[in-house]
């Protein structure tokens, strides 16, 4: 049923993404499917650019990929079944065009309890469920 699931994942608190993790594994499993790990990375602000190294990006996705590699080891799933990407931009957008690019039929994603600034800003967790194009399982941590 599920053949591809994309997991996003805030490496800033992995801890969070765990049971997302689990979830996509014991799906996976369930029905051979594959599982993309996606951590999306900020875009660097135009005023803080002159401060930081010119190669700032670079050493950013860097570290993001070392961090899903180990992250990807950890968590149970079949090598052949799971991989991992780094994207930058907006966080919700990145994640509803990875699905798409990958053809997602699942986003399982974790998401913090609602305080009083996600009723009035929205949450990533909140846009993705509203705009993407594959069924999404939000899991609460």
């Amino acid at each position: 049923m599920f053949k591809s699931i994309l997991v996003p994942i805030d490496l800033a608190d992995t801890e969070l993404a765990k049971p997302a993790i689990a979830t996509a594994a014991t799906l996976s499993k369930t029905w051979s499917g594959t599982v993309r790990l996606l951590n999306v990375l900020p875009l660097t602000p135009v005023m803080l650019a002159e401060y930081v190294p010119a190669d700032f990006d670079t050493q950013q996705r860097q570290t993001a990929e070392e961090a899903l590699a180990i992250v990807s080891q950890e968590s149970g799933i079949e090598a052949d079944h799971i991989s991992y990407i780094v994207r930058q931009g907006g966080i919700y957008h990145e994640i509803l065009e990875e699905a798409a690019a990958i053809k997602a039929e699942l986003i399982v994603m974790t998401s913090h309890r609602p305080a009083m600034r996600t009723y009035f800003l929205g949450s990533n967790a909140g846009h993705v469920v509203r705009y993407a194009k594959c069924s999404v399982l939000v899991v609460r941590h």
